[in-house]
C-alpha cells in the first residue's frame, strides 16, 4: 500500500470515528441506536474503492477492538463485538467492500449515471450488506427471532436511506473536483 493509500485510509477511519461519536439516538425497545457511522462506511466505500475503504474500516474496527472509545456512545473493546450491535460492526467491513465494488463497476459514463451508481452502491453496501450480517447477529444475541429482528430494523430504513443519499451526493460532488481520489 502506497503512502497516499495509507493516508487516505487513515483519513477515512478518522472520519468514521468522528461520525460515530455524534450522539447516538436510542430507540425504545431496540438495543441498537441510530448512529452516523454507516455514513462514513458508505463514503469510504464509494470514494476510496473496496480495498482502501476496507483498510479504513479495518483500522476503525481495530481501534474499537483494542478498547479505544471510538464507537457510538464512547464505547470500545472486544465485548461490544459480542453484543447486539456486533454484527452491524462486522457487517460494515462487508458493506464497505460491496459499496466500493459496485461503485467501481458502475461509475462510468455521464455525471448523472455516476450519481445513480453511487446511490445503488450505498444502498447495496451501506444498507443491504450491513443488515445481512447485523440482523441475524442481533436475532442470535437477543434471542428475539430473525423475523422480529428484521422488523425491528424497519425503523432504521428512513435514516439509512437519507445517509445513502448524502453519501452518494458527497461522493459525486467530490469526484467532480478531485477525480484522482478514485485512482
Amino acid at each position: 500500500m502506497t503512502s497516499k493509500n495509507l493516508v487516505l485510509a487513515a483519513l477515512f477511519a478518522a472520519l468514521i470515528v468522528v461520525l460515530s461519536l455524534m450522539p447516538p439516538i436510542p430507540l425504545p425497545g431496540i438495543p441498537v441506536p441510530v448512529t452516523l457511522q454507516t455514513l462514513g462506511v458508505m463514503l469510504a466505500g464509494v470514494m476510496l474503492g473496496p480495498w482502501r475503504g476496507a483498510a479504513a474500516c479495518l483500522l476503525y474496527l481495530a481501534l474499537a477492538a483494542i478498547g479505544l472509545p471510538v464507537l457510538p456512545g464512547g464505547r470500545g473493546g472486544l465485548g461490544v463485538f459480542a453484543g447486539p450491535t456486533g454484527g452491524f460492526l462486522v457487517g460494515m467491513l462487508l458493506g464497505v467492500i460491496v459499496a466500493g465494488l459496485v461503485a467501481r463497476a458502475l461509475v462510468r459514463g455521464g455525471m448523472w449515471r455516476a450519481l445513480g451508481a453511487y446511490v445503488l452502491a450505498c444502498l447495496l453496501g451501506g444498507i443491504a450488506a450491513v443488515y445481512a450480517i447485523g440482523v441475524p447477529w442481533l436475532a442470535a444475541v437477543t434471542q428475539m427471532g430473525l423475523g422480529k429482528a428484521a422488523m425491528a430494523m424497519v425503523v432504521f430504513l428512513p435514516g439509512d436511506l437519507a445517509k445513502a443519499a448524502v453519501a452518494s451526493w458527497v461522493a459525486w460532488r467530490v469526484e467532480r473536483v478531485w477525480p484522482m481520489l478514485r485512482r
